[in-house]
């Protein structure tokens, strides 16, 4: 088959067929760039993807993050305010307690008045 392609260049003179052949060097090595380039595009627009999903899931992630963050703050707020009704309960409790224990003393005191009142 290749003898057919070559047959158009019978009867060209020595300086033409150089020529052509020059420019068909050219070509072949136009061709095997073009193939380089495409190659390497193809190869960047894959890492490309691959850092474009890389990026949604760090979004993602972050997006993820952050709610947990939100509650956990929420949590913590409601942990905080459960504390101080806790602490504020056991406040008046212990209030309670010294009042009932004076007044436990005071009744001490009365009985023992009474005791000595009963023995004279």
């Amino acid at each position: 088959m290749s003898w057919a392609v070559e047959e158009w260049k019978e009867g060209l003179s020595p300086r033409v067929l150089q020529k052509i052949h020059e420019l068909e060097s050219q070509v072949d090595k136009l061709k095997r760039e073009r193939q380089q380039r495409q190659y390497q595009l193809e190869t960047l627009e894959a890492v490309l993807q691959k850092q474009k999903q890389k990026v949604e899931n760090e979004k993602n992630e972050s997006a993820i993050l952050k709610r947990e963050n939100q509650s956990l703050m929420e949590l913590c707020d409601n942990l905080e305010k459960a504390k101080q009704k806790i602490s504020h309960d056991l406040q008046v409790k212990e209030s309670q307690v010294n009042i009932q224990s004076g007044q436990l003393n005071s009744y001490k005191k009365d009985i023992e008045r009474l005791e000595q009142e009963l023995k004279r």
